[in-house]
């Protein structure tokens, strides 16, 4: 029988400010030697445990990613997906391994439209699991540890817990420990036995057998040609930094979109968190969010013109589109093929909506100079039987709108919000950021960028800093309706800030922290020390030393 897991929406309510009887957890740190910001604790201690063992991040960042799906378990899961970024320090170069599976063969638009859409979650929302893959090609083209090793703390968490799926998934990883362990004295050849048991072996054959006597849309061949993209990032600079973010099956571009527009600012002038400052950052992210609405999809399939949205000559198209008075209250993608600041006529198509329920966080950097920055996520979905593996419900990002760019397709990558980022300086590592929070994760990134270099925050006081944002958007789960002209913002801001902000015309709800779920690092080349911090409201952790 398929069991589902039943809970709420966690991308724009996460749990409520700690009592006394709930101390704050451990939220920053800083050292020399390394540093781990995540979601569970016991995701943390694992990281920092493979760093003093002498593992690098990408070592330490697989035993986190492990570790979290068991911490994190209403918002990760072992079949889930988790999207890469890592500066690897030997080569002095950024990557991305796409850690998203694709749609399953049997994932049609026309089986789904004769349903109504594509469901929010259960047995048919699963694409093919991506996040293990993804580990073990980093552990593979970055790493020093074997998978044992890196999997031993995930191990002893599942033992110690007492949920159902908890023995069925440890003796799955055993299994995969088994496999690996017959080929001793080769670790690479060690991981790829790993992969094979999972996606080609016997593992394959159960995930295939259940989904076949449950409904499910996955099948041998789905698991058997899955494959870990390692990409080049796409990159824009500001004010003397280069962003990093993976490509247009993510929503990632949009924030690079939204920094060419801002660029032209001088917000450090205008205050922190000042009205006019709060007004032209929401104002850009729209005229971004509305691009990726219209264009972003998996470039495998569809031609997506990201060089011109992330040109400065098209920001200069678009930004006098910002009224410095006044909030839009429509949304406004703009025409990079016809080299036209606005898309006429733009047809905006609104889905059902609906809730789900995923995604945490992850970041590690080592005294090496290396730097991991990921976002797992996916729940919301089916345990596959005794295998113990939950599946996520990724398919629900995409549209079943024959003709859009991001309509579903067998074997096409699905454009998530899952958006980890990379910031170098001078060609060192200078920042790495991780939010969960849906289409809030670049909404409270963008926040981070411009706390820490537009404004001089630290990490400590970034993660806590009053923030906002939007759902002037479409949705990226069932495509719910936008929000037109709404802002969401902490009422810390201040009265005289929000009665501002609404005499411009945005419609203003107050929210309580945390909203949505930041983890922050930062490194000085100079003096080689590494601030981890990760929002105490949001249960984010983080250590170092």
């Amino acid at each position: 029988m398929v069991r589902l897991l039943l809970a709420g929406c966690l991308f724009l309510v996460f749990p409520t400010t700690p009592t006394p009887a709930q101390p704050l957890p451990d939220w920053k740190g800083s050292g020399t030697h390394g540093a781990v910001a995540a979601g569970g604790q016991g995701a943390v201690d694992a990281g920092i445990e493979i760093l003093k063992s002498g593992g690098n991040a990408a070592d330490a960042a697989v035993a986190t990613i492990l570790a979290l799906s068991v911490t994190d378990s209403t918002a990760f899961c072992f079949g889930g997906e988790v999207p890469i970024l890592i500066y690897d320090a030997r080569r002095r170069v950024v990557e991305v391994l796409c850690g998203l599976g694709t749609a399953p063969r049997l994932a049609t638009r026309e089986h789904f439209a004769a349903k109504g859409g594509i469901p929010g979650r259960g047995i048919e929302a699963g694409a093919v699991p991506g996040a293990l893959d993804a580990c073990l090609t980093a552990l593979d083209r970055y790493g020093t540890r074997t998978f044992a090793q890196v999997a031993a703390p995930m191990l002893r968490i599942l033992d110690r817990h007492a949920r159902e799926w908890h023995a069925d998934l440890a003796q799955t990883v055993r299994r995969l420990i088994g496999a690996e362990q017959a080929s001793p004295n080769d670790r690479s050849r060690g991981l790829r036995f790993v992969a094979d048991c999972f996606y080609r072996g016997p593992i394959a054959h159960e995930l295939d057998e259940w989904s076949r006597a449950n409904g499910g849309l996955i099948r041998y061949s789905d698991l058997a040609t899955h494959v870990t993209r390692v990409e080049e990032p796409v990159a824009v600079d500001y004010r003397g930094y280069t962003v990093y973010k993976c490509g247009a099956w993510t929503q990632g571009p949009y924030l690079l979109e939204t920094l060419r527009l801002l660029e032209g600012f001088d917000l450090q002038a205008l205050g922190h968190n000042r009205p006019e400052t709060i007004h032209l950052t929401v104002e850009a992210m729209k005229l971004a969010l509305a691009d990726r609405d219209v264009y972003y999809a998996d470039p495998l399939f569809v031609s997506v013109p990201l060089p011109t949205l992330l040109s400065p000559g098209y920001a200069e198209l678009r930004r006098p589109l910002i009224d410095r008075q006044h909030a839009s209250l429509t949304q406004r993608p703009g025409d990079p093929r016809g080299g036209k600041a606005l898309l006429e006529p733009a047809e905006i198509r609104r889905g059902l909506g609906g809730p789900a329920n995923d995604t945490t966080t992850c970041l590690v950097a080592d005294g090496q100079g290396n730097v991991v920055a990921a976002t797992p996520s996916g729940f919301s979905g089916v345990v596959a039987g005794r295998t113990g593996v939950w599946l996520g419900s990724r398919l629900q990002s995409f549209n079943c709108w024959e003709g859009h760019p991001n309509c579903i397709e067998p074997g096409k990558r699905p454009r998530i919000t899952l958006t980890p980022t990379l910031v170098l300086k001078d060609g060192r590592p200078a920042l790495a950021i991780s939010v969960a929070g849906g289409d809030g994760q670049d909404q409270t990134t963008l926040q981070l960028l411009l706390d820490v270099i537009d404004f001089g925050l630290s990490p400590a006081d970034a993660v806590i800093a009053p923030r906002f944002g939007t759902n002037h958007h479409l949705g990226s789960f069932r495509q719910t309706p936008p929000a037109l002209g709404s802002l969401l913002i902490y009422p810390e801001v201040g009265a005289k800030t929000i009665q501002d902000l609404e005499a411009r015309g945005h419609k203003v709800t107050q929210r309580r922290p945390p909203l949505w779920a930041p983890v922050l690092l930062s490194l000085d080349p100079a003096t080689g020390v590494i601030q981890a911090a990760g929002d105490p409201k949001a249960r984010r952790h983080a250590a170092a030393y």
